[in-house]
């Protein structure tokens, strides 16, 4: 049997960011114990996955002080698998933990499989709250591991009452299945069916199925191709062009598209395309968008008149003629799912009555207090109704968002006049049919925290469905399309391949998937039927698209290419010819060479400006693509139409590649090479099999700038190179070539180098060699006196010169030679600033030097923003992979150089945060800072402080600061520090304990006054605990949930429940209606012992704390009608998605 487990209540989104580590050879693989197990994939039958479960035990791992920790070896179809964990995170303060190919550095190359797997941390005290996330990944070299950089907070895994640490023991679990997966990308959704797909850049699956929802409604699709653009726009930068694009292609091209140029045009970054976020409030701020753009344009009013809707709320009194109503318009609806079988039992529940009576009356104008009636009609539908089911809500019992799951039907066709049009004003217009078809079902499948999207679609309303799912198409059944999305529980008779595929396809197609809790799988025995058993449906509609009948001809209207913009057409026509180009050139490249030839001109255009090292970019000369079998010398010709250099006077240069690194002509292609086909000189000249071939074409002018026939070349002639540096404008440029002979010296060609960089013949200037500039600079002085073989120059070298300095001269410049100019160019950083505070806006740049200390840095940073002081300047390195800053600031001096700033994994970063200190940073750096939330003795508030004090600093220290920044009940008033998790206080800090090892990361630190009852504690009174609790009704009736502040009481010897619960209720101030439903119970690990008015309190507590006196208190049972405060999101308790934002 395999159980699946439920997430816990406040998991957060998964992360799919995995590591590269190198990896050694682990130990020999271990025994794991095999599972029965099926799957299919969609409309295609393989056979059963291998799969194995294997267990980890992890003894002292609180102890364990290496970043990654390697599980033992075990082996699942046939190959060798491993868990590693990152014990304090990966760059995260969350546990981190990967599945891992074992033997991915001895594997062939292009090596590749496919698994489905669940990585689990066992709860060793109960079963049910283990954690266990599901995914699944397509192995390979580059992508070796795959799993959750953020498994599961850190301050979970540590914390003693939650059961997954016991006596420092960790219990690891993993599941693996592995596929032999059918070919995915031989499905040709076009073909098969009409349309074409949207590429998923990460986790936009949410918004592919709204975008193609929005493009399979024609009105709106002409819309958006009526919007004005114009071919000056780009369409990265423009929401309108963007969309028309992606609409475009979508119509007319044979593959699916890309929505990287949308989701530009919104300001978003890659960092944003791996969030998902709410499809709701996607649609909402597109059209907000759409709608803002339309404006003054022929468009103008579309949105609105395609989704707009109208209701009308209304108050009417009882007794009197009083009635107040407000008109409000909507563009989507949302419907309750939870309670409501059906959508019509949702608009019941929508329009139901509310009665305002007792203490909940209506005030009206001039009549005081009325009993009153209040509900909700509509006045209008929109043409396209947008229904959004509420499939997720918050659960305030368990103080988290939860997924509805429960079975909820929605018709073909929607009669919204039904029961003489019960749901209508009497304003409406009673001559509108509002009788609407189904024409799009999007749906979620997965949990709470992350899943998968698609969308079916009807797209002209016909019988004919068909599924959108990231970039596959596929026809379906209306069965698949309305009642598989219904959600509910599906019962299964016996356990087969059959019986789960519905299942299992949802796991091969999902993104970040928690797998289901209720699905019990039993074991087949052949010959017998299996006792039956029900699984929740993860996957279940969310947002529903219906289109009125009497509008379906203007909706579903005729889109042709006369409806886009000349320009637009030109443009995307242009570009699908330059992608069917690109392909046509990819499947015939093994047919090509690609011949790139340098020239003089391109050396002189290039060295300067775009390079300062070596002689050339090849990627920015002119290049040919040449048929391999084509002759070398039927090649010159095309060099000679094109550059119009006759054959004859051309000769080429086979470049070659350095031990150094460099790139420089080696040697004359020979009469005999150049006689061969283009491909076998390739093959010749190139080891590496690059398909790429590169030259030199030498021409040599004369005095008349014609061109000569090459020199002929012996072996003591020797081909150079010169750069001329300038060190006044501190300019490096090309001035040209020369021949010259082996045992001749530099002195020889003075004049000659003059000429070149227009000096006067008898100039003096001074010359090094170039050799090498990787990974540092190394630039050497030539003696001119020495030959140029005893100066071990060859073919290709490079001399760069510059006129000597004249003795007498006063002149200082910043890199007086070309060994320190050459220095400052290979380090020269170009360093984007951005405020910590906007991390998305460059603010300014500044030149620097990768060589430039952490001194060198801030004081360049504090002179540009115009302070005095640079140890205030506070900076942060860039995360290449989240394009977010980093989460800890660089220390003072905690790196040596820029270099070390910029550097993120094996990635460079050219951006930098900075922040503005009050102190200087290394003032800061020996503070600790504590956020104490300070709970006032009579008024009923919470203010947070931050405490800044010295590191050596204690508890009584931090009690006097805050003194001096609340306000006291009475001057004396005594104060004390506790540590507060959960609801329940874990301890009281001792007035000498050091703050540095205090954690308010994860604990709440709580400051409040000591009663004055509790300084005069008499022998036999007690100080007990009081926590408030309620039942968690989705869990075993024993299960209780803490909420709101716990506090202190004094109990005496022999007090009653109905004294005590006198004190607590004039403590709380709790009316005598709401005290009276209050229960009080005595807990002990978390079960209650209710107690009656007459039992003694005190005796029901030991004397000595056996497991913690958190664990033995007095509970006060009722519903948690408080507000919740915002400080408890310091606990890291509460996860909420990013809010979706277009930035453009």
């Amino acid at each position: 049997m395999t159980m699946m487990t439920p997430p816990p209540l406040d998991q957060e989104d998964d992360e799919m960011l995995v590591p590269h580590p190198e990896f050694a050879d682990g130990p020999q693989p271990m025994e794991v114990a095999q599972t029965e197990t099926a799957t299919t994939a969609e409309n295609q039958q393989v056979e059963d996955p291998p799969s194995s479960r294997f267990t980890w035990t992890i003894d002292n791992f609180s102890r364990l002080n290496t970043k990654k920790h390697y599980s033992d070896i075990f082996i699942v179809g046939g190959y060798k698998w491993r868990v590693l964990i990152f014990p304090k995170g990966n760059n995260v303060d969350h546990l981190s933990m990967y599945l891992d190919v074992a033997d991915s550095a001895t594997l062939p190359y292009g090596w590749s499989r496919y698994a489905q797997f669940s990585l689990a941390v066992i709860n060793q005290i109960h079963n049910k709250y283990t954690i266990r996330k599901d995914t699944q990944h397509q192995f390979n070299a580059r992508e070796s591991d795959w799993g959750f950089t953020s498994f599961m907070p850190l301050s979970e895994v540590y914390d003693p009452t939650r059961g997954y640490l016991v006596n420092d023991t960790l219990v690891v679990e993993a599941e693996v299945a592995v596929r032999r997966v059918v070919d995915y990308w031989t499905y040709d959704s076009k073909k098969e069916t009409g349309y074409v797909g949207l590429k998923n850049q990460g986790a936009t699956c949410y918004m592919n199925s709204l975008l193609q929802t929005l493009y399979h409604i024609p009105y709106f699709r002409k819309a958006v191709y009526h919007m004005p653009t114009t071919e000056n726009d780009m369409p990265s930068g423009s929401i309108p062009l963007a969309l028309q694009s992606l609409f475009y292609k979508l119509q007319y091209s044979d593959s699916s598209v890309a929505t990287k140029e949308l989701t530009k045009s919104f300001g978003w970054d890659t960092y944003d395309s791996f969030m998902q976020h709410d499809v709701q409030e996607l649609n909402r701020v597109l059209c907000e968008k759409l709608e803002d753009k339309m404006k003054g344009t022929v468009v103008e009013g579309t949105i609105q008149q395609l989704f707009e809707g109208h209701h009308m709320n209304y108050i009417e009194c009882i007794n009197v003629d009083y009635k107040s109503s407000r008109k409000e318009s909507f563009y989507d609806l949302q419907l309750d799912v939870k309670g409501c079988r059906d959508v019509y039992a949702s608009f019941d529940k929508y329009v139901e009555v509310e009665r305002l009576e007792g203490d909940n009356k209506y005030h009206a104008e001039q009549y005081g207090l009325q009993d009153a009636k209040k509900g909700v009609l509509f006045i209008d539908f929109p043409p396209v109704l947008q229904l959004q089911l509420k499939r997720f809500e918050y659960d305030f019992m368990r103080d988290t968002m939860v997924k509805i799951n429960d079975r909820y039907e929605f018709p073909l066709q929607l009669d919204l006049d039904r029961d003489n049009g019960k749901y209508l004003s009497p304003e409406a217009d009673r001559s509108v049919r509002n009788l609407y078809t189904l024409h799009s079902v999007l749906v979620h499948s997965g949990g709470v925290h992350g899943g998968h999207y698609y969308a079916f679609i009807r797209p002209t309303l016909s019988d004919q469905w068909f599924k959108f799912d990231d970039e596959r198409v596929t026809k379906e059944d209306i069965k698949r399309a309305l009642e598989e999305q219904y959600g509910g529980e599906e019962e299964v008779i016996r356990f087969t391949t059959t019986d789960l595929s519905n299942f299992l396809c949802f796991l091969y197609h999902s993104d970040f998937f928690p797998l289901p809790a209720s699905l019990q799988l039993p074991q087949t025995n052949p010959g017998f039927n299996n006792t039956p058993f029900k699984f929740t449906k993860y996957s279940n509609a969310y947002m529903l698209v219906y289109i009125r009948e009497s509008d379906k001809e203007k909706i579903i209207c005729n889109v042709d290419e006369k409806d886009i913009a000349e320009h637009l057409r030109i443009r995307l026509k242009k570009e699908q010819e330059e992608k069917e180009h690109k392909k046509k050139e990819k499947a015939e490249a093994h047919l090509y060479t690609i011949i790139k030839v340098a020239r003089d001109e391109d050396l002189a255009e290039q060295i300067g400006r775009d390079i300062y090292f070596d002689l050339v970019d090849h990627d920015k000369v002119r290049s040919f693509r040449i048929q391999k079998q084509l002759p070398f010398n039927v090649f010159k010709e095309e060099v000679a139409k094109e550059f119009g250099i006759p054959v004859q006077f051309q000769r080429f240069w086979l470049w070659a590649k350095r031990q150094n690194h460099t790139y420089r002509p080696n040697r004359p292609l020979s009469p005999q090479e150049e006689a061969q086909s283009v491909g076998q000189l390739r093959e010749v000249s190139n080891k590496a099999h690059n398909a790429e071939l590169k030259l030199f074409l030498e021409v040599e002018l004369g005095l008349d700038l014609r061109p000569l026939p090459p020199p002929d070349k012996t072996k003591e002639d020797i081909l150079l190179f010169f750069k001329l540096y300038d060190p006044e404008k501190e300019e490096l440029r090309y001035v040209g070539r020369l021949f010259v002979k082996a045992l001749g010296k530099p002195s020889d060609i003075l004049t000659k180098l003059n000429e070149l960089a227009g000096f006067s013949p008898n100039e003096e200037i001074e010359l090094y060699e170039e050799i090498k500039f990787e990974p540092t600079v190394m630039c050497e002085h030539i003696d001119k006196r020495l030959t140029f073989r005893s100066s071990q120059l060859e073919d290709g070298d490079i001399i760069c010169y510059l006129k000597s300095p004249a003795i007498d001269s006063d002149d200082q410049f910043r890199y007086p030679d070309v060994p320190s100019f050459l220095e400052y160019v290979h380090n020269r950083q170009v360093v984007h600033f951005r405020s910590l505070e906007k991390p998305k806006e460059d603010d300014f740049c500044l030149e620097l030097s990768k060589l430039h200390t952490y001194d060198d840095v801030v004081e360049r940073v504090a002179h540009q923003l115009g302070l005095d002081d640079p140890s205030k300047i506070r900076l942060t390195s860039h995360n290449c992979y989240s394009q977010q800053p980093k989460p800890q600031p660089i220390k003072y001096r905690g790196v040596e150089h820029l270099s070390d700033m910029l550097v993120h994994y094996n990635q460079t970063s050219d951006i930098l945060y900075y922040e503005v200190l009050d102190i200087p940073l290394p003032e800061l750096q020996g503070l600790k800072t504590l956020k104490v939330a300070f709970h006032h003795a009579t008024k009923d508030e919470v203010v947070i402080h931050s405490i800044r004090l010295p590191k050596n600093s204690t508890v009584a220290d931090v009690i006097n600061d805050l003194k001096t920044k609340v306000e006291l009940s009475h001057p004396n008033a005594e104060l004390r520090l506790l540590e507060v998790f959960y609801h329940k206080i874990y301890k009281i800090f001792p007035p000498n304990e050091k703050i540095e090892n205090i954690n308010d990361q994860y604990w709440t630190l709580r400051a409040e006054e000591i009663p004055e009852e509790e300084k005069n504690l008499g022998p036999h009174d007690r100080l007990i605990h009081v926590y408030h609790f309620m039942k968690d009704p989705n869990q075993n009736q024993m299960q209780v949930q803490n909420f709101g502040e716990p506090f202190f009481l004094v109990i005496h010897e022999g007090e009653t429940l109905a004294e005590v619960k006198a004190r607590i209720q004039k403590k709380l101030q709790v009316p005598d209606d709401e005290f009276s439903k209050w229960k009080f119970a005595f807990l002990s690990l978390g079960r209650p012992e209710y107690l009656q008015d007459s039992d003694i309190v005190s005796s029901r507590f030991q004397r000595r704390d056996v497991y913690g006196a958190w664990e033995q208190y007095l509970g006060l049972e009722h519903s948690d009608t408080a507000p919740k405060r915002a400080y408890t999101a310091n606990q890291n308790r509460h996860t909420f998605e990013k809010p979706v934002k277009i930035y453009n």
